[in-house]
C-alpha cells in the first residue's frame, strides 16, 4: 500500500467530527420535535376549550334579555288575572297593559333596541317596507303616509322593517 491509498482509507479527524456533529443535529431535532409535539397538543386542548366557551355563550347569550322578558311575562299574567276576577274594572286592566306596555318599551331600550321612525319620512327600502301605496295630491311621493307594524333597529342594524303606507302621485 501507498502513502495515498492508507490516507484513504484512515478515518480523518474532520470525518470523525461530522459524525459528532450529525449525532447533535439528530438529538437537536429530537428536541424539537418534541417541543413541535406538545405545543400543537396545547394548541388543540385552547382550540377545543374555545369551541366549548364559544357554544356555551352562543347558548346563554340571551339569558339576561330573557329573564327580563319573564317578569314583565308575569306582571301580564297577574293583569289578566285581575282582569278575568274583576270582569267591571276595565279601566284598571287597561292601566296595567299600558304599564306592561311601558316596562316592554324601557327594557328595549335598555338593550339598544329602538323603533325606526316611518310616518311623514320618505319611504327607505333599508328600514321600510311598502304593504300599500295610496294616491294623493296632498303629499309627496315616496311619502310614508301610515305605519302598518312598527319597524326597530338594534344598534345600527335593523331587525324589523317597518310595514308602510307610501304616497302615489295621482294620475
Amino acid at each position: 500500500m501507498n502513502e495515498k491509498q492508507k490516507k484513504q482509507d484512515e478515518p480523518s479527524g474532520q470525518e470523525t467530527l461530522k459524525d459528532t456533529e450529525h449525532q447533535k443535529l439528530a438529538e437537536e431535532a429530537a428536541r424539537y420535535k418534541e417541543q413541535y409535539i406538545r405545543l400543537y397538543a396545547e394548541f388543540e386542548n385552547a382550540r377545543k376549550r374555545m369551541e366549548r366557551e364559544r357554544q356555551a355563550f352562543v347558548k346563554y347569550a340571551n339569558e339576561g334579555l330573557i329573564a327580563e322578558f319573564l317578569n314583565i311575562l308575569d306582571n301580564l299574567e297577574r293583569s289578566v288575572e285581575a282582569a278575568q276576577a274583576r270582569h267591571e274594572d276595565y279601566e284598571a286592566f287597561l292601566k296595567g297593559v299600558e304599564m306592561i306596555m311601558a316596562q316592554i318599551h324601557e327594557m328595549l331600550k335598555k338593550n339598544g333596541v329602538k323603533p325606526i321612525e316611518a310616518r311623514g319620512l320618505m319611504f327607505d327600502p333599508h328600514c321600510h317596507e311598502v304593504l300599500m301605496q295610496e294616491e294623493t295630491d296632498g303629499h309627496e311621493e315616496g311619502t310614508v303616509l301610515e305605519e302598518l307594524q312598527k319597524g326597530y333597529t338594534l344598534g345600527e342594524r335593523v331587525i324589523r322593517t317597518s310595514k308602510v303606507k307610501v304616497a302615489k302621485k295621482s294620475k
